[in-house]
Formats: structure tokens, sequence, C-alpha cells
């Protein structure tokens, strides 16, 4: 499981909105440049970064902050907000930019995002944004009258490499994830799922941790939380890994029995 730190750029800085709401934003770092550094030195080993911007306006506006971003950390970037043609996304990804997050365009123009696909193969993700249900695009503003049951089979055929879905009611609120709804999309997405929108304390990321066992999910995004201290990015990474290890010395131990043959009674001094 990654746990993606988020950097939202808004008017050249680093903010989070509440529920995608251009007017509530609350400036957590003035530099993006500079959050990117600080959640890199705070153990990220991704980075979400949005350029909010953009993604209202429907055309990249960050192309700068973005690339300096790109140019200044170690760990790989993933970007979305105003990428809407083919020429944008080349634009990123020869930034340095490892893979994009497609919304409106998925949604709205199935030929353009499979031709984005088949352009930049595996690098093309698509971003599933629902309030109620429903799904949104264009800055979260739009309704298109799909649902996620509707929407993912098209785009997946499309060849989106990922998805990410944000439940816009809970994002930036700090109330907890709808576990519920993460766990359908991740039961019947075949590509990687990441969560996004509620993920407030180390509660949540241990709620969505036994999913990536036994679904598609493989991360969450968070912002606020992470930003606010609700959520301690380096805290939450050790947890992570100390279930990964136990996870592959269990793994180990159930091979180890089926090896020899051994019941659990008698693998004693064999590895148990």
């Amino acid at each position: 499981m990654i746990l993606f730190p988020a950097v939202d750029i808004q008017q050249g800085r680093a903010v989070r909105l509440k529920q995608g709401r251009a007017g509530e934003a609350t400036v957590f770092v003035e530099d993006p440049v500079q959050a990117a550094r600080m959640w890199e030195e705070r153990g990220a080993r991704w980075l979400h970064v949005v350029d909010l911007d953009g993604a209202f306006a429907g055309v990249a506006q960050s192309r700068n902050i973005v690339q300096k971003i790109c140019r200044v950390v170690g760990v790989p970037v993933q970007l979305g907000g105003g990428i809407r043609n083919e020429e944008t996304a080349r634009a990123y990804l020869d930034a340095g930019v490892t893979r994009l997050i497609i919304g409106t365009l998925a949604l709205e123009e199935p030929a353009a995002f499979a031709a984005l696909c088949r352009a930049f193969p595996g690098r093309i993700g698509v971003s599933l944004d629902a309030e109620a249900g429903r799904l949104k695009s264009r800055g979260w503003v739009t309704e298109v009258g799909l649902t996620v049951d509707e929407a993912l089979p098209r785009l997946v055929g499309d060849g989106a490499a990922f998805v990410i879905y944000t439940d816009i009611e809970r994002d930036g609120m700090q109330s907890g994830v709808n576990i519920s709804a993460l766990t359908h999309l991740a039961r019947i997405s075949p590509i990687p799922a990441i969560a996004a929108g509620g993920v407030a304390t180390l509660a949540d990321v241990q709620k969505l941790y036994p999913l990536t066992l036994e679904t598609s999910l493989v991360g969450a995004v968070s912002g606020r939380a992470l930003y606010k201290g609700t959520l301690d990015l380096a805290e939450a990474n050790v947890w992570i890994d100390v279930q990964k290890t136990r996870q592959s010395e269990l793994l180990e131990h159930l091979l180890l029995r089926t090896s020899t043959g051994c019941k659990p009674s008698t693998c004693v001094g064999r590895g148990n």
C-alpha cells in the first residue's frame, strides 16, 4: 500500500480545498515545490500533484511549477488537472511526470482518451470523482450522468492503467473514508485502484489496508490531514511496512508447510 501526499496547486501555492470548491482553499505552503520537497524528506514514496487552476480552466496552468517539482524530487510523480489533449500530456511526461490522471477527457471524449492511452501505454490513469454516487467532471462541477459501475468498464477497455476514486463529499473534510464505496470499486476494478477523500487518520489507513490484500486497491491519497498533522506520513509508512513484513512472513511460513507437508503442530523447528 502506498500513501500519496497531495500537492494541490492553486494560484502558485500549495492548497487544499473542501469538497473541491475553488473558493474554499486553505493555503498550507506558499511554494508547491517546497511542499513536494517536504513530503519527500518525510518519507513519501510517490507524490500526487494536481493543477487545480488547470482543472477549473480546462487548460494546464502550472506547467513551470510541475517541471520544477519533477527536477527537485527523486520520487515518482502522478499528475492531474487540465490535461485534455495529447500535446499537454506529452509535455508533462517529457518534463518528468511519471504518469497522468485524466478526468474530464476520459468521461466526455472517449475516443480522445483511448488515443491518449495508446500513445502512452501504462502511463495514463483515470480519475473517477463521485458525489452521491454520480460522477462529475470539469473540476467536479459538471455531472456527467454516469455511475462508477457504468463508466469503469469502458475506461478500462480504452486502456486506463489505474483508477483514482474520490468521494467528493469527503474530500478535504477529514471525515473518514467511505469504506463501502471504496470496497465496491476495488472489487469490481480489474486495474489498480487508489482511494481519495476522507483519509484523515492512521485509523483510516488501517481500514483500507485489508483491501490491498483482497482487491485491486494499491494506495490512498491524503492532503489536509497530512498538512494539519492528524495523519503522520512517517508513522503511517512504518505501520504499512510492518504489515507487509508480517504478511511476507506468513506467506513464507505457509509455503514452508506446503513444501514439507507438515501440519501446524509438527512444524516446530521448521520455521514457524
